[in-house]
């Protein structure tokens, strides 16, 4: 990244970020970082672009941030209190150093694994964790994974965040209709209509965050009326306007309302109404922080079944995928893939000795927190220092409340967050690069095993190449053509 971020644009359309120009800058004149750069910059990262919308933004990513690390605490012990501060640890460190809603979010594979296998333990989970995290720390200080963020192909990353975002609205849905036992990731029947956590619930929730925030429109859909202007009419005019002015100043408030975090207080004051009895079950005060014991069956279990199935999910879409994506959000800043995954690493060859939950980036997370406004690293920095103090203050018990959280609002949330990140692959330009992105979308659910649909469509993709390639255009110009750098 560089050393000062550009300055602040105002823009029509928050989905939009304007790109500005910067001055070049004369290398040989720049010398030194000093400590007022150090500050400047981290002011400039940690800026609120707008308290209710940052604020907003901080809840998007909720909806798949707390299902995973609830039913890994309830059926794997996982401690609650530890995972919840250094979580919030992470996320205020990632909003410092990118000055972006960088996510920070349970691996979803290894999850996976520990919750569909009786033996797959505590120890098991933190040991898949330390060795992912150890090989994409590695991958990224040797530059292997800079290498491979520049030969992939952007259709084959469009067809995997394509793939990710429609698992997680389809995640979404079996929430929202079925009633879920998230521990053990079963459906135990329809979902009532009426009820603390039913449809209807679910369903003015979804309507709510619509109107609210729209699709992502242009100043989500809030029309700008003119304080003054001619009046042709007279006092039917000054009467029309006035209505005119009250009506736009009424969307204008409504437009601006914190969708994701409204709904997710709902969800808070439901817990204590759907069982009173939930506040003798909290205990204040945070959980011992212990080192985990591994054995040697705990580490080779922990990288066949563990690592192995998240290294391909990781690198692509919480390294290289989210990489682009936070290009494509936020074109005035630059991203580096290695920084990326060099944080991922750290994160959890740090975190995992002390039973925090293997964490990564994710790009259903970020596209879930900018969707509901969170433009700066003060978003999820906003988010770290209230894990870090529900961590502290409530440890382990906080699963007592969450436990309780409606599931069907869960799934609102990851619905929005879900149909964002797979609203990305709409910048496909060509016929070609559509099928490569469907075709590696298409194969990545089936099984949910996005690095089979990466190896097809590389292969999909070098074929179509082959065939377009021309004495005049060589193999080599057109792939570089279509890079990701």
């Amino acid at each position: 990244m560089e050393n000062q971020n550009p300055p602040l644009v105002q823009t029509l359309d928050p989905e939009a970020p304007e790109i500005t120009p910067t001055a070049p800058t004369n290398p040989s004149v720049i010398t030194r970082f000093t400590t007022k750069d150090a500050v400047q910059k981290l002011k400039a990262n940690l800026v609120f672009h707008s308290k209710w919308a940052e604020l907003n933004g901080a809840m998007g990513d909720l909806g798949t941030y707390i299902p995973i690390v609830l039913a890994l605490t309830l059926a794997k012990d996982l401690n609650l209190g530890t995972t919840l501060i250094f979580n919030g640890v992470y996320n205020i460190i990632t909003g410092i150093i990118y000055g972006v809603p960088m996510p920070v979010q349970p691996m979803k594979s290894i999850a996976a694994s520990a919750l569909s296998d009786k033996e797959f333990g505590l120890p098991e989970i933190m040991a898949a964790g330390i060795l992912t995290g150890g090989v994409l720390f590695i991958l990224g200080i040797t530059g292997l994974m800079k290498l491979g963020y520049k030969f992939i192909p952007l259709p084959v990353v469009r067809g995997i965040q394509l793939a990710q975002g429609l698992s997680f609205a389809l995640t979404a849905v079996k929430y929202v209709k079925k009633v879920q036992d998230l521990p053990k990731s079963k459906a135990l029947g329809e979902r009532p209509w009426l009820g603390l956590d039913g449809l209807v619930l679910a369903i003015v929730c979804t309507c709510f965050i619509l109107i609210v925030n729209g699709a992502g429109e242009q100043n989500r859909g809030c029309g700008v009326a003119p304080e003054s202007g001619d009046n042709l009419d007279g006092k039917n005019s000054d009467e029309g306007g006035r209505n005119n002015r009250n009506i736009n100043r009424l969307r204008k408030i409504i437009f601006s309302l914190p969708s994701a975090f409204v709904v997710f207080v709902l969800g808070i004051v439901l817990v204590f109404i759907r069982k009173h009895e939930v506040v003798n079950e909290i205990k204040f005060g945070p959980t011992s922080i212990e080192l985990v014991k591994f054995t040697k069956h705990a580490w080779k279990k922990g990288f066949v079944k563990g690592a192995i199935p998240q290294l391909p999910l990781s690198i692509l879409n919480s390294v290289i995928a989210v990489c682009k994506l936070s290009t494509d959000l936020f074109p005035e800043k630059e991203f580096s893939v290695t920084s990326i995954s060099v944080t991922v690493g750290l994160m959890n060859l740090i975190g995992c000795w002390f039973g925090c939950v293997p964490t990564c980036h994710g790009a259903g997370g970020l596209a879930g927190q900018y969707k509901f406004g969170g433009r700066s690293g003060g978003c999820v920095a906003l988010l770290g220092a209230g894990k870090l103090v529900l961590g502290l203050l409530l440890g382990t018990s906080l699963a007592n409340i969450l436990k309780m959280f409606p599931v069907g609002i869960l799934g609102v949330l990851l619905l929005f967050a879900g149909i964002e990140l797979a609203m990305c692959a709409r910048d496909m330009n060509s016929k070609e690069d559509f099928f490569v992105a469907l075709i590696s979308t298409a194969v990545s659910m089936v099984g949910s095993n996005a690095s089979f649909g990466f190896l097809v469509g590389m292969i999909v993709y070098i074929i179509f190449k082959l065939r377009s390639s021309t004495k005049d255009e060589p193999f080599s110009t057109i792939w570089n053509q279509k890079s990701l750098i």
